[in-house]
């Protein structure tokens, strides 16, 4: 199969310098302002954006530096498959937040409840829409008993 390559449409800026302390997250993000610098050639995709109060953000996880198909997640002591995490060392790089849409000023957007890195290279953006986007799950899998946990807990180093 040919590699996918993908090109940022933007940057995302945030108070978090580094791994270490930042919400594991949206939920325990809440309040927490960033922005989006979005490159001049995709500025006409902002058009009609503002009328969302939140929206899908997918992203690099640019300074992850190792994959692994077995991880120890923060909100467990037990080693878990990747794909059953939301761990950074999946073998795509991609993260993916909802985020509160403060405002659209040219190719700037103002944010809220951000749990990403600073300077993370944006992918695409998407209106959430809860007609679309929110199910009501059957089970959680192991997080079942972490559940309502994820506000409490800040990264570490462990996922490098």
């Amino acid at each position: 199969m040919e590699a996918i390559v993908y090109q940022p449409i933007g940057i995302i800026s945030s108070p978090y310098r580094t791994r270490a302390g930042m919400p594991i997250q949206a939920a325990g993000a809440r309040g927490i302002r960033g922005t989006i610098k979005i490159f001049p050639e995709f500025g006409d995709g902002l058009k009609d954006l503002g009328g969302f109060s939140h929206i899908i953000l997918l992203y690099h996880f640019h300074r992850t530096q190792e994959k692994a198909l077995v991880v120890t997640p923060f909100l467990d002591d037990q080693p878990r498959g990747v794909f059953a995490t939301r761990s950074p060392n999946h073998p795509n790089a991609i993260g993916i937040s909802i985020v509160r849409l403060l405002a659209i000023e040219g190719l700037r957007l103002s944010i809220e409840d951000v749990d990403i890195l600073d300077g993370t290279p944006l992918l695409d953006i998407k209106p959430y829409v809860p007609a679309f986007d929110q199910r009501k799950p059957e089970r959680v899998g192991w997080l079942e008993k972490a559940q309502g946990k994820a506000d409490q807990h800040r990264a570490d180093e462990r996922f490098k």
